[in-house]
């Protein structure tokens, strides 16, 4: 998007995947690197030196890069900006959920309940290691002294890590985007459909067991792949629901198609979800969206405007829910029209471009005076 507005940008990127090929004592020494790694810092500071850009923008330094990429960003003296794509800063599990809940122990007692639960790959030792890396940046200041602005992805994540800590002025809320329209749908559909990870935060399981619930006879049509995918097939299996299929994973080309035939998106997410592409690509394609009703899913669809809220985890209301949606075809084709206004006026993006600039602009200024 930057590069077709005639902007250049510089690509710094390392893997995880680095990591598998650590042996031995070079694995023990992991720790100190993903603390601050050293390589990181040389090399994005040799980077800024040659190119001279304007501002750094950083999306994710966990695990092989580090914060310590903020310190150079400082000690060069260029602005830089970091999008908060989950809750990582606050949570060494990233997002809030354990056990399929929403769980905020991290937030109200310390990064320490962490290490308890073993949240991070299930590894008390992996756990403490993202806690005690967090814990050291918290210490030292680095997120208040070495990243001019954040991005939050929607209102509710915004006040979320202000309670954690972050200082207000510096977080401003910028969406995601679609980059590519797939165009309003001509008609409504007959389906429901579901899109994303078969994992147990995500609550297909509770969608499943409010399909068995419905009086009137729809068809459910689940698309993507995950650890849970056997085990929900034979759920389905066990419940009778022959209306229900599971389509397995498939390309953007064929989600777009499937969102443009179906009734409404369900989302019925049990942990707080960042702003999902699937709801943007459902109102890209004039699908209303029926979804959990909190986190920032009740900030993205507006109940009654652009979709449903159901009570998170709760099937009864979930199912009273699709039963209104299929006894109001109408008032759904009408969420649906809305959903793509809403979408040709916050999801595009050229709508996108405009709030990045500013954002850009305002930590240009804000290193400028400090």
């Amino acid at each position: 998007m930057l590069e077709r507005n005639g902007h250049t940008v510089v690509r710094y990127s390392r893997s995880n995947d680095e990591i598998a090929a650590l042996t031995g004592p070079k694995r023990l020494l992991l720790l100190k690197d993903v603390i601050r790694s050293e390589r990181s810092k040389q090399e994005l500071a040799t980077l800024l030196r040659n190119e001279k850009p304007d501002v750094v923008h950083v999306h994710n330094t966990f695990l092989v890069i580090s914060p310590s990429v903020f310190e150079s960003s400082r000690e060069a003296g260029v602005p830089s900006v970091h999008t908060l794509h989950n809750y990582r800063l606050l949570c060494p599990g990233w997002s809030f959920s354990r056990n399929g809940k929403v769980c905020e122990e991290c937030l109200e007692h310390g990064l320490w309940r962490s290490v308890l639960h073993g949240c991070y790959r299930n590894s008390r030792w992996m756990t403490a290691a993202v806690a005690l890396t967090l814990q050291t940046h918290r210490m030292g200041r680095t997120w208040e002294r070495s990243v001019d602005g954040y991005v939050a992805l929607t209102n509710f994540a915004r006040e979320k890590f202000i309670e954690g800590g972050l200082p207000p002025a510096a977080i401003d809320v910028k969406p995601n985007f679609l980059d590519v329209d797939p165009g309003e749908r001509e008609s409504a559909g007959s389906y429901m459909l579901y899109v994303g990870r078969l994992s147990r935060e995500k609550g297909v399981d509770v969608l499943l067991k409010a399909w068995e619930k419905l009086r009137s006879e729809v068809r459910l049509v689940i698309l993507g792949d995950g650890p849970l995918r056997s085990q929900l097939e034979i759920e389905a299996s066990s419940r009778n629901l022959a209306n229900v299929t599971f389509a397995g994973w498939r390309d953007r080309s064929a989600v777009f198609a499937a969102l443009r035939n179906a009734a409404a998106l369900i989302v019925p997410s049990r942990c707080y979800e960042g702003l999902p592409m699937t709801i943007i690509e459902s109102f890209a394609c004039g699908t209303p969206v029926i979804c959990s009703g909190f986190g920032g899913m009740a900030e993205i669809v507006d109940s009654g405007r652009t979709g449903l809220h159901f009570h998170p985890a709760d099937e009864c209301d979930l199912a009273e829910k699709i039963e209104w949606a299929l006894n109001h075809q109408q008032l759904l084709v009408e969420m649906g029209r809305e959903s793509r206004r809403v979408f040709e006026r916050s999801y595009t993006a050229e709508a996108n471009y405009r709030l990045l600039l500013q954002i850009y602009e305002k930590a240009i200024a804000h290193a400028a005076l400090n």
